[in-house]
């Protein structure tokens, strides 16, 4: 049974990546459907201020302090290599750590990176647009899986 500090750990590994498929389930589900039946302009507009305001420390936190976490989880896992857990643990770190944070980092920025560059009026924004839409969605809902994969799977681990 996994327990004392580990056991918060765990816990707070949960809520962390719960947390986070949550946000990105959002933008999956209903959030990225609405923007883009606005006309170009004005999805790329509001898509730009959500990525600017995306990088404040409440969403940064918990984005970021979770795969801090999930890397601790690992590194720990690999030392105390418990009885119980171990697979989940660790499939649950490679699971946020490569496919939310590192999905985000490879895929999801350089396209945000790519908007914010462009001026929402101009036909550059509005032929980017519907391309933008398409493969930052398609990246968002390997995130969202692996995010809440990685939830249920520290939540295995503690069972």
């Amino acid at each position: 049974m996994i327990d004392g500090p580990y056991f918060v750990l765990i816990v707070i590994g949960v809520v962390g990546t719960g947390l986070v498929a949550g946000a990105f389930c959002a933008f999956s589900t209903f959030v990225m459907r609405g923007l883009a039946a606005l006309p170009p302009a004005q999805g790329v507009a509001a898509m730009k201020s959500i990525n600017v305001a995306a990088l404040r420390p409440a969403f940064m936190l918990v984005f970021t302090g979770s795969a801090v976490l999930c890397a601790v989880i690992a590194v720990v896992t690999f030392v105390l290599w418990p009885d119980e857990g171990t697979v989940e643990l660790l499939l649950g770190s490679a699971l946020y750590l490569f496919g939310s944070f590192g999905v985000t980092i490879a895929a999801n920025v350089p396209r945000n990176e790519a908007l914010l560059k462009l001026d929402a009026g101009t036909p550059e924004a509005a032929a980017y647009w519907p391309t933008y839409v398409r493969e930052w969605t398609a990246w968002n809902h390997v995130r969202t899986v692996a995010s809440a994969a990685a939830t249920v799977s520290y939540a295995l681990a503690l069972t």
